[in-house]
């Protein structure tokens, strides 16, 4: 999984994205001091890793991981080439969603680039910027379009979308609410063009330490950003980057202990994962031996020979059968030769839908 960090400058991008990777991106109070997108590979918190590594006496424990990109910030005219625009717009065509991180916190320290907060002018400056970058990728299609479709019915049909998802790109609005209304054949049209404004968006929402108990409740800005995403059907969540800051140099128990004083559950990092899973429909599940316990990340209603396909691609192409026990099941029994005393590890074939926290031993033969 692959996400992007976006916003404008000073919004506190950067600094978020050095506290999930401890990535090391320059932070300062200038636009423009992340001049090349900054990649960084965070491991997924995931505790029943460790718990299936002691029973199993494992000699590696190997959690999911994603990848971040902190992209440089965005001004208005990006996509005509200001700032550093174009860069932008063509490291972001590379990620799974976007994270855009949005300041909802006031600092006279902090130059905002615009003068004031105001989140919602923050994201449609993003947003317009996008609709550009895409109305300049559909227009270069629709002329080649042009050409087939005076010799083949099919690129004459898919003109006439290409036409339709234009027009409402011209409208101001995403090419993700058009999908809502667009048939199986479209779909798939939509989904090779690449367009920006069709990737799954999470807003972080930056706000102060005083703002983090009530998870952004009495923050007006945050207010406005969860009504704007929950009609563009995007996830929130409520983070302060300078916590996190503080957060990536602690050890485990002081990062508790931390978040306890707070008044806090979880950090902002798996905020975000949490986010992000939901968002792009992905689940985990799980393999396990003396060798390794591993974590792997596949879409909700993957069938078992295309979980398998994530080990090997011979274990797709020679699938025979799946042998599953659930965590909870397996943990409450105390070992696998327990859980099939009990009946409860089964034998599934090519039909069955893996799910979350699925522990998975796949028989093949290629």
């Amino acid at each position: 999984m692959k996400l992007g960090i976006v916003g404008l400058p000073n919004v506190g991008k950067s600094t978020l994205f050095n506290s999930l990777t401890k990535g090391g991106a320059e932070s300062a109070n200038y636009p423009f001091c992340t001049i090349d997108p900054n990649v960084g590979v965070v491991t997924v918190p995931d505790e029943r890793l460790q718990v299936l590594g002691d029973m199993y006496q494992t000699k590696k424990i190997v959690p999911a991981v994603i990848e971040f990109v902190d992209i440089a910030g965005l001004v208005k005219g990006a996509s005509k080439g200001e700032g550093l625009g174009n860069q932008f717009l063509a490291n972001i065509r590379e990620v799974d969603a976007i994270v855009h991180v949005v300041r909802c916190f006031e600092d006279t320290n902090i130059v905002h680039v615009d003068g004031s907060i105001n989140p919602l002018r923050d994201i449609e400056t993003i947003n317009l910027e996008l609709i550009f970058s895409d109305l300049e990728i559909l227009e270069r299609r629709i002329a080649k379009a042009t050409k087939l479709a005076r010799n083949d019915k099919a690129a004459a049909k898919e003109l006439g979308f290409l036409e339709k998802i234009k027009a409402h790109l011209e409208e101001g609005k995403l090419a993700k609410t058009f999908a809502e209304v667009a048939d199986e054949e479209e779909q798939e049209w939509l989904n090779s063009y690449n367009l920006l404004t069709y990737k799954p968006v999470i807003y972080a929402a930056n706000v102060g330490e005083e703002d983090l108990a009530d998870d952004g409740a009495s923050n007006a800005g945050v207010k406005a950003v969860r009504e704007y995403a929950q009609a563009e059907n995007s996830e929130v969540f409520v983070v302060s980057a300078g916590i996190e800051q503080e957060l990536a140099e602690l050890d485990a128990d002081e990062k508790k202990e931390f978040l306890e004083d707070l008044g806090l559950s979880e950090s902002g990092l798996e905020k975000l994962i949490t986010a992000s899973y939901h968002i792009l429909g992905l689940i985990s599940y799980l393999t396990a031996g003396e060798p390794e316990v591993r974590a792997w990340t596949i879409t909700k209603g993957t069938k078992a020979p295309g979980a398998a396909g994530k080990i090997h691609t011979d274990f797709e192409r020679g699938f025979i059968r799946a042998e599953v026990v659930s965590y909870d099941d397996l943990v409450a029994c105390g070992s696998n030769a327990a859980a099939k005393e009990k009946g409860l590890v089964r034998l599934e074939g090519k039909e069955y839908v893996v799910k979350d926290g699925d522990v998975i031993l796949f028989r093949f033969n290629v």
